[in-house]
């Protein structure tokens, strides 16, 4: 079970289901603020009686790799190609991990912010 603000409510990435709908997720790949593994179901796949998924205007996969950590590295891709999952940080760019420099946990933030930055922009499709 998360423990920590950050791991619990910040995205560590988002996820696509069937519809082209868009959810973000957590460290345990559960909803923002969902911290109970014994509810924890596959991202992108479940979570359909929930109003967690929203379709948006402009999501382009230009934009999907910059709010990637590393490009193609912090996608996945269906069987057809198309990007399913983005990982906004991995271990090694995880603003909470504390770093041995302050310069060095700044950037990892001010990167973290300005990928929630774009994705702040985002419009509902209606």
């Amino acid at each position: 079970m998360l423990t920590n603000f950050f791991r619990i409510n910040l995205p560590y990435g988002i996820a696509k289901n069937d519809n082209d709908e868009w959810m973000a997720f957590n460290r345990e790949y559960m909803p923002l603020g969902f911290n109970d593994v014994s509810l924890k179901e596959h991202v992108g796949k479940s979570y359909h009686d929930k109003p967690i998924y929203t379709k948006y205007n402009s999501i382009t996969e230009k934009l999907l790799l910059e709010l990637s950590f590393d490009g193609e590295k912090g996608v996945r891709r269906d069987s057809s190609g198309k990007i399913e999952k983005v990982f906004l940080y991995d271990d090694g760019t995880n603003p909470s991990s504390g770093y041995d420099s302050k310069s060095q946990e700044e950037k990892m933030w001010n990167d973290y912010f300005q990928k929630l930055k774009k994705m702040s922009k985002l419009r509902r499709k209606i």
